[in-house]
């Protein structure tokens, strides 16, 4: 019976059509018969999509509570944890990260998220060693492909192999202004500027209010001169 309520708003989702979809989650009267906790999934997923984190927040932490389905949880667990990373929460991505691994939910986007906050709370051991997790787990991961390469470049640790890299970041995702990003910096701890301006330039050009891209920008064209 419920699937057949939410059939529509499930198609518009799964077409990607994410403000559609979630306009017709909203727009469920409360006596739909619908389950609660599956409307509340597919907000929490259209909200994250859409990149409106805070309402996201809201329906995430309720599917989370519920524990009514474990795969859900474990999912809306991960997508609390990257939205508070992202977000500058970085204790509580950190607690929803443990909560996973306590779980034995240890999957390659788990361990790439555990990296990326162990680099903003500048534990950068740890940061190093969960980027090698994730990419013996999955060796085509892009978040750790290029999260292992740009860390390396900012350590000036092993060059070559973050070149490496961040060039098969790019390779699986050409139009990524992170993995572009990155693989300019490689090249400009490289002493390679005219390399480094390139992709530098291609990744400013997709994200043009990126604070990080125009430092890189400017740390390139300052060593070179120009």
């Amino acid at each position: 019976m419920t699937d057949k309520i939410l059939s529509q708003g499930i198609d518009f989702y799964s077409k990607k059509d994410y403000a559609k979809s979630l306009a017709f989650f909203l727009a469920l009267p409360s006596d739909s018969g619908a389950d609660k906790n599956e409307i509340a999934y597919y907000l929490g997923l259209c909200y994250t999509k859409l990149h409106k984190y805070d309402d996201a927040l809201l329906y995430l932490e309720q599917v989370v509570t519920s524990g009514s389905h474990l795969e859900r949880t474990l999912q809306c667990r991960f997508l609390l944890a990257v939205i508070y990373a992202i977000s500058g929460r970085k204790r509580l991505a950190d607690f929803e990260l443990n909560k996973l691994l306590e779980t034995g939910y240890m999957t390659a986007s788990v361990y790439a998220a555990i990296a990326y906050v162990a680099w903003e709370q500048k534990d950068t051991q740890r940061c190093l060693d969960y980027y090698e997790r994730s990419l013996a787990t999955d060796p085509d991961n892009v978040s750790s492909l290029n999260g292992l390469g740009y860390v390396l470049a900012c350590e000036e640790k092993d060059l070559t192999r973050a070149l490496s890299l961040c060039k098969q970041a790019v390779k699986i995702t050409p139009n990524s202004a992170a993995c572009l990003d990155s693989l300019g910096w490689v090249y400009y701890k490289l002493g390679l500027y005219d390399d480094a301006m390139q992709y530098l330039s291609q990744a400013e050009k997709i994200d043009t209010e990126s604070v990080e891209i125009a430092n890189h920008i400017k740390s390139v064209l300052l060593k070179a001169g120009r």
